[in-house]
């Protein structure tokens, strides 16, 4: 069984490594970020409950991210392992999900705020098919069209620039601490997230074993 979490900041890589990685092992990819938004989007009460926190960039209550999460886990194909990404954001989450389930190994994600800053204000999300691109890095073929299914791309709230100095001074103070608990229970796996996502890739699955 792998029951995996991903730290690191905003704009880090998380997404795109945990979805690599939780298809090769077969367990399921829980972002808690993409549900929050799947459900603004289908504007149910904890969707519209989530949104002002979401557009301000700060983070969502505990209570509304750890009722969509514990529905989640409660899922058939959870119970193989799982894949955390955006959960724990704190160390209240992070005793929650202590009382609910076992974790193997905490894989940190580090790096550099001046490589997190053009990442988080260039994405772009299609709207229609998740695919993300950044203007700077990763631009689509056509500018603001999605490669796959021509559909106009869009700047998730969080990631505008009012949103983004918000959002990492938020992972600072809230999240760090987070480093220090896993280590003293011998789960942290720190690695260096900068590259090419091929070569992270290989770090992630070495820190996982």
């Amino acid at each position: 069984m792998h029951r995996i979490v991903f730290l690191g900041p905003p704009g880090a890589g998380k997404g795109t490594q945990a979805a690599t990685l939780a298809q090769a092992l077969g367990i399921p990819h829980l972002s808690t970020g993409d549900l929050l938004r799947a459900a603004v989007a289908a504007h149910t009460p904890l969707g519209l409950a989530a949104e002002e926190h979401m557009r301000a960039g700060r983070l969502v209550p505990d209570s509304l991210v750890l009722e969509i999460l514990e529905e989640r886990l409660a899922r058939d194909d959870a119970t193989r392992g799982f894949l955390l990404d955006g959960f724990p954001r704190n160390l209240a989450q992070a005793e929650a999900l202590d009382r609910k389930t076992t974790l193997d190994v905490v894989v940190a994600f580090e790096v550099p705020t001046e490589v997190l800053l053009p990442r988080l204000t260039g994405r772009r999300t299609c709207p229609t098919c998740r695919a993300v691109y950044n203007i700077v890095t990763q631009p689509p073929r056509v500018p603001d069209h999605c490669d796959h299914d021509g559909t106009l791309l869009v700047q998730r709230p969080d990631d505008r620039p009012e949103a983004v100095g918000t959002r990492l001074e938020v992972y600072r103070s809230e999240t760090s601490p987070l480093l220090r608990y896993y280590t003293v229970r011998g789960l942290l796996r720190p690695i260096d997230a900068t590259g090419d996502p091929a070569a992270v890739g290989v770090r992630v699955r070495a820190a996982v074993g």
